[in-house]
């Protein structure tokens, strides 16, 4: 174990808080419709800040690390002001409403400051909710368990502070700051320190498209962040045609990479960001400043599947909401909500996703609009695949699990799918045990707001079939409810014991499997294509970077359909017994999937 080290000290950010020395703190906030700002530290006399270019306001205080402070923000016409905090609050004293917290980022030592990542091919992302597992200390504790089952990335859903102590994190408004529910900034830290001992990578989900419904004040005082003549589902659009607004997330973004040393961010639902021209500035800023020995990894959550974005310069990776969508019509026969437009041609479509990454490439799905660029030139890796994510579970009325909808012969195979093609995976936490404990929509709203957002989780659902009854809607369980939360906790001391082990196992071997076989193998693998064997049955193969193949077959249908054979290789797994001799001999068994590796494919390779 290396002796801890100071880090070196990174570049200054642009806004907020920034400790100069010990004794000396810069305070700067972008205001432009105030009149004026003063800073209000505790124990201090209120200080006028000096007005800048651009409706910038700076002032350097007598304080240091821990010191408790607002902005009071003055308009026209009003000599009281308003008091507000730091926008780029590192830390609150509390909730959303409370001081913030001047915080030195250098404070911490780190034990692991040699480590410099791990490449992205090796990545295998473990998707899980800070809360629910019990804050930063007590995801640390279960790293261990994550690491020993074959994991190589956590990813952390949002941890930017947010109304309440319960939400999934996408309601944030300050998001500089750690969530104080969750732990401290060191604490957040030493999870990281922590990961990085044990050879895990650690993401974390920012949130760039919008602000949460409560305490942003920034329309106050910055009334140009927000567009007026753009709308996106969570309100006004954020204008990132200002160069304040994108220097703003820019930093953030720079921040968690550097201060808080992670691997990687996953940039939320970016579909909602109008200026695209400003992941492609973002991307390329990180490139060019973060250290280059360091393996740091961006990964988009984009509806419009822009292929454009990913590559070496800019994004590492997408998340496949297509790979998702029509699995999840293949193994749950699913057909309204955003599932209708994969409902046709099912496995056509999982075998275009499979040779080509996206399914939408620029085609019009059923809600009235082209979506997609051409994919196929993209590596396997550019797309990380789920069966399960907090999303597609969480925005369920009842928040069900995969064990609780599919087959779970059927499931069995889709996973071998998922953990042995060369797209990176990623699994929900619990998903690896079977879990059926629900995943639900919850918050921590206040009085108002907290019936609004009732009333309209359960409007959310009156188009879908089950749930035209409004008696029915009513069951939906209230997300501010604290049992709600409670329910959504997994059932972490149920994965050692029937029948959860068994499906525990199923994973672990798997997930072997992938380290062993697959990844040294995976880096600059091609994909072959994919060809349709029948009513949910495909077989597809990929060339890997040892000029052998990657065979594998599944069937999720109900009854075996028939195969061409697929020559001499090496079973790697099969989720039926002796069902790769059944594939080889012309069929392929119900709810099964078999992979192969064939070291010399040669000229009688099953042609797909």
């Amino acid at each position: 174990m290396n002796p801890p080290t100071q880090a070196p000290r990174m570049a200054v950010p642009t806004y907020g808080a920034q400790v100069i020395d010990e004794a000396t703190t810069r305070f700067v906030l972008w205001a432009p419709t105030a009149a004026g700002v003063a800073v209000e530290i505790e124990g201090q006399p209120s200080m006028t800040m000096q007005a800048g270019d651009d409706g910038h306001f700076m002032i350097e205080a007598p304080v240091g690390h821990g010191a408790r402070y607002r902005y009071r923000v003055f308009f026209e016409g009003d000599d009281n002001g308003t008091l507000v905090p730091d926008p780029a609050s590192r830390a609150q004293a509390g909730d959303i409403d409370a001081p913030s917290l001047v915080i030195d980022p250098q404070r911490y030592a780190w034990r692991h400051s040699d480590w410099q990542g791990r490449p992205w091919h090796e990545t295998v992302l473990y998707e899980l909710h800070v809360g629910a597992l019990g804050g930063f200390d007590g995801v640390r504790r279960y790293l261990p368990y994550l690491a020993s089952l074959g994991i190589t990335a956590i990813e952390l859903m949002p941890v930017a502070v947010f109304p309440g102590a319960r939400n999934w994190g996408y309601d944030g408004v300050l998001p500089y700051a750690v969530e104080a529910s969750y732990g401290s900034p060191d604490d957040m830290k030493a999870l990281i320190d922590e990961a990085h001992g044990l050879g895990l990578m650690v993401f974390l989900d920012v949130v760039y498209n919008h602000f949460g419904p409560d305490g942003n004040y920034l329309p106050h005082y910055a009334g140009s962040f927000f567009r007026d003549d753009l709308i996106t589902p969570w309100g006004p659009s954020i204008d990132f045609r200002e160069a304040a607004v994108r220097r703003f997330f820019i930093d953030n973004a720079r921040m968690w990479l550097e201060e808080y040393r992670l691997d990687g961010l996953r940039f939320d639902a970016v579909h909602a960001i109008s200026e695209k021209d400003f992941l492609v500035e973002m991307a390329r800023e990180i490139r060019d400043t973060i250290d280059p020995t360091r393996h740091v990894h961006l990964v988009l959550e984009n509806e419009g599947n822009t292929a454009s974005l990913l590559g070496p310069r800019g994004f590492n990776a997408q998340w496949n909401d297509d790979w998702h969508n029509v699995m999840h019509v293949l193994l749950t026969d699913e057909r309204e909500g955003y599932y209708r437009d994969f409902v046709d041609d099912a496995t056509q479509k999982l075998a275009r996703c499979l040779g080509e990454g996206f399914i939408y490439q620029g085609q019009r799905s059923r809600h009235g609009h082209t979506r997609g660029e051409p994919s196929a030139h993209l590596p396997p890796t550019a797309f990380v695949a789920f069966l399960q994510n907090h999303d597609q579970t969480g925005n369920r009325a009842f928040g069900e699990r995969l064990t609780s909808l599919a087959d779970h012969q059927a499931l069995s195979a889709a996973t071998v799918l998922l953990l042995l093609s060369p797209m990176v995976p990623l699994l929900f936490m619990g998903e690896e045990w079977g879990s059926t404990r629900p995943f639900l929509f919850f918050t921590d709203h206040r009085d108002a707001l907290a019936e609004a957002v009732r009333q309209g989780r359960r409007a959310e659902f009156a188009d879908f079939s089950a749930f035209h009854d409004e008696a029915v809607r009513e069951t939906i369980p209230d997300p501010n409810a604290p049992q709600t939360f409670t329910d959504a906790i997994p059932d972490v001391d149920a994965r050692e014991t029937p029948p959860h082990a068994a499906w525990l196992a199923h994973y672990r071997a798997l997930l072997a499997l992938r380290r062993d076989e697959i990844v040294p193998r995976l880096e600059g693998a091609v994909a072959l294509g994919a060809e349709v064997l029948g009513e949910k049955a495909v077989v597809a193969r990929w060339r890997l970077n040892d000029a052998s193949h990657l065979v594998i077959a599944l069937n999720l249908g109900d009854t075996p359909v028939a195969t061409s054979g697929f020559g001499v290789g090496h079973c790697l797994y099969e989720t039926r017994q002796n069902a790769a001799v059944d594939a080889e001999s012309g069929w392929l068994p119900a709810r099964t999937a078999v992979a192969w590796h064939r070291s010399n494919p040669g000229d009688e390779e099953v042609s797909v």
